[in-house]
């Protein structure tokens, strides 16, 4: 049984003509040519997604999004921000009633 290998990238007009026949070894592990890596900028410990189509399987790039990290400065800056924030909203907004909510009829 034949498999094919979708590869997608950014450059995608270049590779169109660059196929590889690849193996998965007994672990589950696919090895790819150095050259396809190198077009499409794959490194050491890149993640792929795998994902089976109509047409075979296709592996694209994982997207990782930045996490953005704070200084203890900064973090003190927000909890001040919210803490004013807390207070003019305690002294300023009026105090909303809460509606009674209706008795429910007892479960036969």
């Amino acid at each position: 049984m034949q498999s094919w290998l979708a590869l997608c990238c950014r450059n995608s007009a270049i590779l169109q003509s660059m196929k590889a026949n690849v193996t998965v070894t007994s672990r589950g592990v696919i090895t790819l040519p150095a050259k396809l890596r190198q077009a499409l900028g794959l490194k050491a410990e890149d993640h792929l997604i795998a994902e089976t189509t109509p047409e075979g399987l296709l592996l694209r790039p994982s997207v990782t999004r930045p996490v953005e990290m704070y200084t203890p400065e900064c973090v003190r800056e927000f909890d001040a921000a919210e803490q004013e924030l807390a207070a003019w909203l305690c002294t300023k907004a009026p105090a909303v009633k809460r509606a009674a909510r209706p008795k429910r009829k007892p479960a036969r």
